[in-house]
């Protein structure tokens, strides 16, 4: 290997939103990195999933081919 071509390779805090923090190792040059999701509440990991229904999206968009479903069945 060239010397002087890698970057640091430091020891990081991460922090996560939801307060779970850890240590790894990482070319961040500040150290601590700040990420929004975790092994600890993201819902693929976790098994509990969130459906975001904004405005009631969700529900038109299931009334809107409900309709279309019973028409083609009722042919």
């Amino acid at each position: 290997m060239k010397p002087g071509i890698h970057p640091t390779y430091v020891e990081t805090q991460v922090t996560c939103s939801c307060g779970n923090a850890f240590t790894t190792r990482s070319t961040a040059k500040s150290g601590v990195i700040h990420v929004e999701t975790c092994n600890v509440c993201h819902p693929f990991y976790t098994g509990k999933q969130r459906v975001l229904d904004t405005a009631g999206r969700v529900a038109k968009f299931q009334q809107k081919y409900a309709r279309v479903k019973a028409r083609v069945t009722g042919k």
